[in-house]
């Protein structure tokens, strides 16, 4: 599949609803993530990042607003043994509890399913970044877990894993294909995108320009240099 232009992919779509991208500076030298989220209703977008511990978490930016926080309040990252899980939900804690007792990444995400908010039955989407890897410095795995055409009846499970990720290269996954009632779930495989020759707060400027901005909430993104683990993060909220 043909890389795509990144900012390009990112504004396709009014609506791709939250979005992982995962890649490697055009160098090799470093990792990269961003993670976005978006919202139509007043309760989703009434949302910043915050900081906690190596990752983050979602809160209500006003919290006498907050209306019901099980789908929108979560830690979208966490950071195990300095790898690095990113998901656009609670699963992040599942993956987190399987990977400390042993599980693999795909393992963990048997006892996970799509969301429960029918008619959309929203996918989740996740990313597992792993450094230091026996003959490998660095590697990343992305997974979607999604109704099967919207029959919520059954869960169809998708791995992908890139081992020594391309320099200049990256993955972009997402929940929506667009706006829509019903949302129409992501299709196909994570689309390949170059990843620019910029720095991180370059880079994280590019994906904020890039998505649409009445539908935008916010932003995190993450440079790691692969060979002494050095991380470079930035957050963006709509909400300041």
């Amino acid at each position: 599949m043909e890389r795509k232009n990144l900012a390009a992919e990112l504004g396709l779509t009014t609506y791709p609803g939250r979005g992982i991208v995962i890649g490697r500076t055009p160098d090799g030298a470093k990792a990269v993530c961003a993670y976005f989220i978006m919202g139509r209703s007043e309760n989703s977008r009434n949302r910043v990042f915050v900081t906690e511990g190596e990752g983050i978490r979602t809160e209500a930016f006003d919290p006498a607003k907050l209306e019901d926080p099980s789908l929108i309040i979560y830690a979208p990252v966490r950071v195990l043994n300095g790898n690095i899980i990113v998901t656009n939900g609670d699963q992040t804690d599942t993956i987190y509890d399987g990977l400390s007792a042993g599980k693999t990444f795909e393992e963990s995400l048997r006892s996970r399913e799509f969301e429960p908010d029918g008619p959309n039955y929203t996918p989740r989407i996740s990313g597992w970044m792993k450094f230091g890897e026996a003959d490998k410095a660095y590697s990343y795995d992305m997974s979607i877990l999604k109704s099967n055409n919207g029959d919520p009846s059954q869960c169809n499970r998708y791995t992908f894993s890139y081992d020594n990720p391309k320099a200049g290269e990256g993955h972009f996954i997402h929940t929506y294909m667009g706006d829509g009632n019903p949302l129409p779930s992501y299709e196909g495989e994570p689309t390949p995108v170059e990843i620019p020759d910029v720095n991180i707060d370059a880079f994280t400027e590019l994906v904020w320009n890039a998505i649409n901005a009445d539908n935008k909430v916010s932003l995190f993104t993450r440079f790691v240099d692969i060979a002494s683990g050095a991380v470079e993060t930035r957050i963006v909220n709509k909400n300041q």
